[in-house]
């Protein structure tokens, strides 16, 4: 299997507030809207986020996201509303956990904190 992009998905009760939430944590609006109920995100040509409206399965997704460097990161979320955990140390990383609206668990990961 060759794989050259992966779509990581995120479900949302309320696709139109889910943007604005995750607007703030990708400091960006999504780059597309394919189909009704959902929304797409692209860091580079083989990752990308997708937000999909689908009450049932809301608040079951955790995304984790690889950023450097951690702190002024975890900074940016907390001056933008969004009430990031403070950073633990992990076996091999430096984590923080934050819930969006829904109680989906995103986790920011990171080998360097400054």
């Amino acid at each position: 299997m060759a794989i050259h992009t992966i779509f990581a998905h995120v479900s949302c009760s309320d696709l139109e507030a889910s943007i604005v939430w995750y607007g703030k944590l990708f400091g960006k609006p999504p780059l597309r809207r394919p189909m009704p109920g959902l929304a797409e995100w692209q860091f580079t040509d083989s990752a990308e986020v997708q937000l999909f409206e689908d009450r049932d399965k809301a608040g079951t997704s955790t995304l984790t996201l690889g950023v450097l460097p951690l702190v002024p990161e975890r900074r940016r979320l907390a001056d933008a509303g969004l009430e990031p955990g403070p950073i633990e140390q992990a076996d091999y990383v430096h984590i923080v956990r934050m819930h969006d609206p829904d109680g989906n668990l995103v986790v920011l990961a990171s080998a360097q904190t400054d």
